[in-house]
Parts: C-alpha cells; structure tokens; sequence
C-alpha cells in the first residue's frame, strides 16, 4: 500500500530557537542552523503548501500545554509559518468534538508535542480523531510531526516506561500500543542524554522483527511511505536490529534479573544517513565530509 503522507518523529528538545519574543531579530545570526537547516524547517519545506501549510500543535502529550503550545507557534512563525494555531484536546470528549475533527481535516501538517505517551494514547486512541488522523496519513499529503511524547507514539508498539539505570533487567521495561502509523518499529526518545540503549535493547529482544530507533535530542527521522528514513537535525539516531540475534536468556531467567543478549545489531545514523525498512540497507552520505 502506498502511503501519501510523512512521518517526522524527533527525540526531544527540538531546536525551536532561544530567543523570545522581544528579541527575535538580535538572536537571528546565532539562530542561523535553526532558521536553515532546523527540523522544524524541514517540516515545512516537506509539506504540501510550504509556509502556506496549515498547522496545527496538538499538546495533549503535555501537562503544561499552556505553555508549549505558543513556543511551537512562535517558532513557526518566525519561519514565515502563515497559519499556526493550537489545537487543544485534553480530554477524549474533545477528541470527538465536530470543531476540533475539522480543524484535523483541514490541516496540513500536525506537530505533537512532548509529554508522556501514555497521556497522549489515553485520550486519543480509538476516538473519531484518532481516525481521521490514519486516514489523512495513509491518503493525503499530510505531515505527521511529533517529538518526544509525540515520536514515540506514532508507533504501533509504544515505550511508556522505564528506568534507564535498569533497562537492562527483565521486566523493567513497559510497552503498550501507540497511535500505529507505522509498524515493524519501536521508538525511544531523549535516547543519547539519558542513556536508554538498555530500554531499546529490551523491547527488542522481546520481538526481534520489530527495528529500535533511538532518537537523540534535536535530531529525528524523516519516513517516507513507510519504507525510507533519512536523518536529520543535529545528532545521533540508534538503530537496533534483533533478527540477527543467536541466543538470548530472556525466557530463562526470573522477573529483575539481568538479561543477557548475542548478537544484536547496532546502526549508528547521523545528518542525511538513509536507511530502508524493506531491504535494512543503511547508506551513509559521507560526501558532505569530502
């Protein structure tokens, strides 16, 4: 099935630029990466109307949404973004509202924001905007963004916990089910600050066909039909491959006890790296280095 819209996951503390409202034009030159090469950037240029799109922040993820939402605004804004605006839902009830689903439908490009998971799925699984929101992604030229929160649900298995210090012992990791805009993957955030390789390792062993991707801050993946991911923003991407796995201790051992693992294999994505879903072939673009 060919599938018409993008996928834009990104692991947290996006480059929104660090300035404020007073002082957009003095910070500009320090902001240069974010204005040109930026993940929000990108996003635009990626959609179907450029800075024409309508976009919609969706901070449901967040507990204080009041004061995320306008900094994606902001942000947008200052990329020549014409129509942002803040799409409230923080309870089922609104994800059924008439107003709100049409504001989904006329959007060009949806950005979820950071929070917790959980949250997110919660309020907005198996509702009508929940819906929409997989058929404008299968059907229309539409742009999914999420960071944080917002990234690690767009998955069909979705990470909602677990101690980095003790990923790595059985058990210690939850997983329940994401929005499912894309399968055969597992996405964790904040993955290089915050030490997580253990969380993804875990997941992963548990169901060697499905691919970790861990997402460093400020850097994300750009999914095209599902199938191609190219890197970008400013940092790292970890993948973990468990088809390859010989022997692992996973069902032997009891329930906090280490678990022990061979051969499971590790990518390592940075700027522009490409890597397909269908054929696992990674391509490294190390011309920009020549």
């Amino acid at each position: 099935m060919n599938i018409l819209g993008k996928l834009i996951i990104i692991g947290g503390a996006v480059d929104k630029g660090s300035f404020t409202e007073t002082d957009l034009d003095k910070n500009a030159t320090s902001n240069l990466n974010f204005f040109e090469t930026g993940i929000l950037k990108r996003i635009l240029n990626e959609s179907k109307h450029k800075e024409n799109s309508r976009i919609e922040v969706i901070t449901t993820a967040s507990i204080i949404p009041r004061e995320i939402g306008p900094e994606y605004v902001k942000a947008f804004e200052y990329l020549n973004a014409k129509n942002v605006d803040i799409l409230t839902i923080e309870r089922r009830e609104q994800a059924a509202d008439e107003a709100v689903l049409a504001r989904l439908k006329a959007a060009d490009i949806v950005m979820f924001t950071g929070g917790d998971q959980l949250r997110l799925t919660s309020i907005l699984g198996g509702t009508p905007f929940h819906d929409i929101l997989l058929d404008k992604y299968h059907n229309e030229e539409f742009i999914y963004a999420g960071t944080s929160a917002g990234a690690a649900a767009a998955s069909n298995n979705m990470i909602y916990q677990g101690s980095s210090s003790e990923a790595l012992l059985k058990g210690e990791v939850k997983i329940s089910s994401g929005l499912g805009l894309i399968d055969g993957v597992i996405i964790d955030t904040h993955f290089v600050q915050r030490g997580r390789i253990g969380r993804l390792f875990q997941a992963v062993v548990g169901n060697p066909r499905v691919l970790g991707i861990g997402l460093g801050e400020d850097t994300g993946l750009l999914i095209t039909n599902n199938t191609q991911m190219e890197a970008i923003g400013s940092g790292l991407v970890i993948l973990v491959d468990g088809r390859e796995i010989k022997d692992t201790n996973l069902t032997k051992v009891e329930l906090g006890q280490p678990i022990s693992i061979s051969h499971l294999v590790t990518h390592v994505m940075s700027k522009f790296d490409t890597y397909n879903l269908e054929t696992h072939l990674m391509h490294i673009q190390s011309s920009h280095y020549l």
